[in-house]
């Protein structure tokens, strides 16, 4: 259920209308736009005479029923797209938002090395993971604090902003004290313990889309992280399981455009998993920019070959460094820009 206020209601209207749903244990989420302030009210039961009362009160235009089961993350919350600044960056808005970094942090030069050769070539955020969730419980699996402490290192000196993969509850409040941002992995997507708990933590959240999840799935996924008071999640689409074999999974191009007509959150592409061969990276980031993406996240790698984990997807420094005009040009012809790169004025060509 959507309140609708008025053009000339104001604060103390507002508030009225808000404690009067709190009073009735329910959530009230405020969208305050330019012209008008919506107020959506979630959980149940809702009283089934709920409208009635809420239409006489001052400055209510209309009170509206909401059918859709995500309501949050959909337009009639929010008829405004979700912009969200981590530090001195703006996802959402009219730029493109590059985030590169190695897979795994493996050590302290090999992450402060990348960090400041993606950050000139263009990224504005460090990814890399300190905690792994591998198919094989073999493979390397992160160097947990450390790795933490090496992206902090990184983050003092670049001034990028960091997200790491956070993988259970527990490991919530130690992933905070470093992370910019919570990334969720396609495994945890609908780990819906979780995502409650992460929303409780007031940083961003990025939920990568599961191996096979419907994108009405998806959007309930992040529903969970903002019906705890957290508006902050970025989706990314990270390529999904079908019968192919010629890539790691199946770039679902298509959702970037239906996400965004059912969502206001910023949609990103992850081209790395997506094809699991750096060949292919290139063209993938370029069409997900083309389909009107917010953003990238690619991986980088100072010797990709001698990586821990996904080297065989991972971009060197020279072929990052060639990419990213290309991005640059691609956005231009979509609208977009690359934000400003050292100093410089925004990228474009």
């Amino acid at each position: 259920m959507i309140v609708v206020m008025e053009t000339k209601a104001n604060r103390e209207n507002v508030n009225v209308v808000v404690s009067r749903v709190k009073n009735l244990g329910l959530g009230a989420h405020l969208s305050e736009g330019e012209e008008r302030t919506i107020i959506g009210i979630v959980g149940s039961p809702l009283p089934p005479n709920l409208e009635d009362e809420l239409e006489i009160l001052p400055g209510v235009e209309r009170v509206v029923r909401i059918t859709k089961k995500y309501k949050l993350t959909g337009w009639d919350f929010h008829p405004q797209k979700t912009r969200i600044r981590v530090r001195d960056v703006v996802i959402g808005g009219d730029a493109v938002t590059i985030i590169a970094g190695p897979c795994s942090v493996e050590n302290e030069e090999q992450t402060v090395s990348t960090a400041k050769a993606v950050k000139a070539a263009g990224a504005s955020i460090l990814r890399g993971g300190a905690y792994k969730p591998r198919t094989s419980p073999y493979e390397f699996r992160g160097l947990g604090r450390r790795g933490l402490e090496i992206l902090a290192i990184a983050r003092a000196e670049t001034g990028m902003p960091i997200i790491t993969e956070v993988m259970t509850p527990s490991d919530i409040d130690q992933v905070g004290e470093f992370t910019d941002i919570f990334q969720i992995g396609a495994r945890n997507s609908q780990n819906y313990l979780l995502l409650e708990e992460v929303g409780k933590a007031g940083k961003p959240v990025m939920l990568k889309r599961g191996l096979s999840m419907l994108m009405e799935e998806w959007l309930l996924a992040a529903e969970y992280v903002m019906a705890q008071g957290n508006p902050d999640v970025i989706l990314c689409e990270r390529g999904v399981r079908t019968f192919e074999s010629s890539t790691r999974n199946t770039l679902d191009v298509s959702s970037v455009p239906v996400i965004q007509t059912m969502s206001h959150l910023p949609v990103f592409i992850d081209p790395s998993h997506a094809a699991g061969k750096r060949a292919y990276v290139p063209a993938l980031a370029l069409a997900g920019i083309a389909a009107g993406a917010d953003g990238l996240m690619i991986e980088v790698h100072p010797s990709p070959d001698q990586a821990l984990s996904d080297g065989a997807q991972s971009l060197t420094f020279d072929q990052f460094a060639e990419l990213t005009p290309r991005i640059a040009a691609v956005a231009e012809a979509v609208s977009r820009t690359l934000p400003a790169v050292s100093g410089t004025a925004a990228v474009s060509l």
